[in-house]
C-alpha cells in the first residue's frame, strides 16, 4: 500500500481547517444535502464530503457509511489532496496504491473512487467531495462534471465560514483600536490648556473640559444641565448676543468677544470666548466649537492701571511729590500688562500654527465619500487646491482604481454595521496624486457621528522617503558594497530555502566555492584600489555568464560562492561550469595605469546535494571549501569535487 505525501503548506492547511471549527461537529443539512444529490446523481451507495485532518479522515456528511472517520495512512482523499484534477479509480484491486489497502481488502470493500477537492480562499486543499462503490465501475464525462459542480457548493459553504470567521476577526480587533483611539482623544480634550465645549444649536452643551470646569468653578455634571446663557453675568449678557444669532442665522461662522462669567461661589471672571460653528451637510444642522480662555489676570492688570491713571488725574495738584512713585508703579503695571499681552499672543500664534501648518495633510468627507474638509499639507501633498476637491468623491482623487471597490464597501458596511477595519489606527496604504503618480501614505482616520451626520476625519503623511530609505538600507544589508552581490547572509537564505526545495522535491543543488589565486600579489604589487578593481571584474563577468538557477554571491576577501539549482543537474553540467568560471576569472584584468594588468586565477571546490539527502547548509558550504582547498594544494587554478 502507498501512503501519500504531505501535500505542500501542510502546516498551515491544517491550521486553517483547526480554524473553521468543523471537526468533530454535528452532521448540517447544508451538507448532508450534498452528499445525498451525489448518491442519488450518481447512482453509488457511499458519498462523503470528507475533511483530511493530520492523522485522519473525518466525514462533515456521509451516506452509506457508518464510519464517522478513517486513519489518513488509508485515506484515498489523502492523495486526491495531491492533485487538482479529480481523482478517479475505476478499480481499486488493480492500482498499486490502493491494491492492499484495508478499505480494500475489508469492509466496505472499496472498488471505484472519485473525489473532488475541496478547496480554501487560499488555495489549501482541505479535503474532498467523494463518491464510493463496491464494484468497478467507469465515470463518465457528464457524471464527472456533476460531482466537480456538487464540489463546488461545498466548496463555497467551506469558503463562506472562512470569511465569516476573518470578518469576526477584523471586527473585534478594530473594535479594540477604536476604544484605544477614543481614550487618547478624551486625554488630548481633558488636558487642554484652555476650556472647550461643544454647543447645541439651542444652547445646551453637549460635552466639557475639566479646564472649563476649573475656569467657572462647577462640577462637571452641573455644568452639563446648565445653559450657554446661564454662566454670563447679567451685565454682560448683551455681549456677543448679536454676533450669537446671526451665527445661529447661518450668517457668520466665528466671532470672538470677551466678558465677565459669574462663577459658582459667585465671583466674577474674565473670559475670552471663540466660537465656531460646525455643519452638518445632511440637514443643516450645526453644532458650536466654544474655547474659553481665562483673561482675569490681564483683565486686573487693565483695571489696576485705569484706576492708576484716575488717581495720577485726580491728585496732580495736590499730590506733586508723589508723582515719581506713582510714575513708578504704572511702569510697573504695564509692564506686567504686556508681559501678559505677550503671553497670551504667544499662545495664541502657537495654536495657529498648529492649525495652519499642521505636518499632515487633513482630510474629511460625509457619510457619501464626498470631500468637505482639505487642509493646506493636503493641497502639498496631492497637488489638488482646496476649493478644486470640495464637493467631490474622495475615490476619484486620491484613491487608486483597484481599491475604489473596497473603499465603497467599507463605507457602505460601516453605514449598514457600524463595523469597519480601517478606523482609530494607522494604516499604510497607496494613494494617487494630481499627476497620476501613485505614493505610499500613512493614514489614520476616524468615524464621528454629529446629530444625524456622519463624517470620517483623516490625517495622511507622505512616507515615500521613508520607505525609499527602507529599500536602501535593505539592499545594503543583503549585498556586498564593493561588488553589488549578495552577501553572505543574503547567499545562505537563498541556500537554505534552495535545500528545501531539494529535500521536498526532485531538484538538484551544486555549490562552487571560488578563491582567487595570486590575489594577495595583486594587492602587495598594485595596492588595494587594484585589488578592488580585479573583484569588481570578476563578480562583473560571474555575473555576465550566469545562467537560469544560478545564483552568485561574495563571502568575503577574494572568496565568491556560485549556487545553482536545476530540476535535472548533471555532475558534467557542474563541471563544465566550473571549468568555464576558472577561464573567465583568468583572463587579465586592465588596471588603466599606462596598460598595467592584473592576472588571477581560480581555484574552484564543487559539493553537490541531491534529492532526498540531508545535509545543513554551513556543512555543504565546508564541504565546497574544503575541495577548494584542495584544488588549491593541486597547484592552484584547478577544479576539485568534495
Amino acid at each position: 500500500m502507498s501512503q501519500a505525501a504531505l501535500p505542500p503548506f501542510e502546516r498551515e492547511r491544517l491550521s486553517l481547517l483547526l480554524a473553521l471549527q468543523l471537526l468533530d461537529t454535528p452532521a448540517e443539512v447544508a451538507f448532508d444535502r450534498i452528499t445525498r444529490l451525489a448518491s442519488q446523481l450518481l447512482q453509488v451507495p457511499i458519498a462523503l464530503v470528507s475533511l483530511v485532518d493530520e492523522k485522519r479522515q473525518w466525514f462533515k456528511s456521509r451516506v452509506g457509511l457508518e464510519a464517522q472517520e478513517t486513519p489518513r495512512e488509508f485515506a484515498f482523499c489523502a492523495h486526491a489532496l495531491l492533485q487538482a484534477a479529480p481523482l478517479v479509480v475505476e478499480d481499486a484491486t488493480r492500482d498499486s496504491r490502493f491494491a492492499d489497502n484495508p478499505l480494500v481488502t475489508t469492509a466496505p470493500g472499496i472498488r471505484f473512487y472519485a473525489g473532488v477537492q475541496l478547496l480554501s480562499r487560499q488555495g489549501y486543499p482541505l479535503g474532498t467531495l467523494c463518491v464510493i462503490d463496491t464494484v468497478p465501475r467507469t465515470l463518465a464525462a457528464s457524471q464527472l462534471a456533476v460531482l466537480q459542480d456538487l464540489a463546488g457548493i461545498v466548496t463555497e459553504q467551506l469558503q463562506q465560514r472562512e470569511r465569516s470567521q476573518q470578518a469576526q476577526k477584523q471586527i473585534e480587533e478594530a473594535q479594540q483600536l477604536l476604544r484605544e483611539r477614543e481614550q487618547r482623544l478624551r486625554l488630548i480634550f481633558e488636558h487642554a490648556g484652555v476650556g472647550i465645549a461643544l454647543l447645541g444649536p439651542d444652547g445646551g452643551w453637549f460635552s466639557v473640559n475639566d479646564t472649563l470646569s476649573q475656569i467657572t468653578g462647577y462640577p462637571r455634571e452641573e455644568l452639563l444641565a446648565l445653559r450657554f446663557a446661564d454662566l454670563a453675568y447679567p451685565a454682560d449678557a448683551a455681549i456677543g448676543a448679536a454676533e450669537h444669532a446671526a451665527m445661529l442665522r447661518g450668517k457668520i461662522d466665528r466671532y470672538q468677544v470677551e466678558k465677565r462669567y459669574l462663577c459658582r461661589d459667585g465671583s466674577l471672571r474674565w473670559v475670552s470666548l471663540v466660537v465656531t460653528r460646525q455643519y452638518q451637510q445632511q440637514d443643516q444642522q450645526h453644532y458650536l466649537i466654544v474655547i474659553v480662555k481665562d483673561i482675569q489676570a490681564r483683565k486686573a492688570a487693565e483695571a489696576e492701571l485705569l484706576g492708576l491713571r484716575q488717581e495720577l488725574e485726580q491728585r496732580v495738584q495736590e499730590r506733586t511729590a508723589q508723582l515719581q512713585q506713582s510714575n513708578n508703579r504704572l511702569s510697573a503695571a504695564v509692564g506686567r500688562q504686556r508681559q501678559i499681552e505677550q503671553q497670551l499672543r504667544k499662545r495664541e500664534a502657537e495654536l495657529t500654527a498648529v492649525l495652519e501648518h499642521a505636518s499632515e495633510a487633513y482630510i474629511c468627507i460625509d457619510e457619501h465619500g464626498l470631500v468637505i474638509a482639505w487642509n493646506r499639507q493636503a493641497s502639498e501633498t496631492f497637488g489638488w487646491a482646496a476649493d478644486e476637491v470640495l464637493g467631490k468623491p474622495l475615490a476619484e482623487l486620491i484613491i487608486p482604481p483597484p481599491m475604489r471597490s473596497a473603499h465603497h464597501g467599507g463605507l457602505l458596511r460601516y453605514l449598514q454595521t457600524g463595523e469597519a477595519v480601517v478606523l482609530d489606527h494607522r494604516l499604510e496604504l497607496p494613494a494617487l496624486t494630481r499627476d497620476g503618480r501613485t505614493i505610499p501614505v500613512e493614514m489614520s482616520i476616524r468615524a464621528l457621528q454629529l446629530e444625524d451626520q456622519l463624517i470620517f476625519s483623516a490625517f495622511l503623511h507622505d512616507i515615500s522617503e521613508r520607505k525609499a530609505a527602507e529599500q536602501q538600507r535593505e539592499f545594503e544589508a543583503r549585498h556586498d558594497a564593493l561588488t553589488g552581490l549578495p552577501n553572505r547572509r543574503a547567499f545562505f537564505e537563498r541556500l537554505r530555502a534552495a535545500q528545501t526545495r531539494v529535500q521536498e522535491g526532485d531538484e538538484s543543488l551544486a555549490l562552487l566555492f571560488i578563491d582567487l589565486d595570486g590575489f594577495k600579489e595583486v594587492n602587495d604589487r598594485f595596492g588595494h584600489d587594484a585589488g578592488d578593481s580585479v573583484l569588481r571584474e570578476v563578480a562583473s563577468r560571474l555575473r555576465s555568464m550566469a545562467t537560469d538557477g544560478a545564483s552568485i554571491a561574495r563571502l568575503g576577501g577574494d572568496e565568491m560562492i556560485i549556487l545553482l539549482q536545476r530540476p535535472v543537474l548533471g555532475e558534467s553540467a557542474v563541471q563544465a561550469l566550473a571549468e568555464q568560471v576558472r577561464s573567465v576569472v583568468g583572463q587579465p584584468v586592465p588596471l588603466g595605469e599606462a596598460g598595467a594588468q592584473a592576472q588571477v586565477s581560480a581555484s574552484i571546490g564543487i559539493a553537490m546535494q541531491q534529492p532526498g539527502e540531508t545535509i545543513s547548509p554551513d556543512q555543504l558550504v565546508a564541504r565546497a571549501d574544503k575541495a577548494m582547498y584542495g584544488a588549491k594544494r593541486s597547484g592552484k587554478a584547478r577544479v576539485r569535487w568534495g
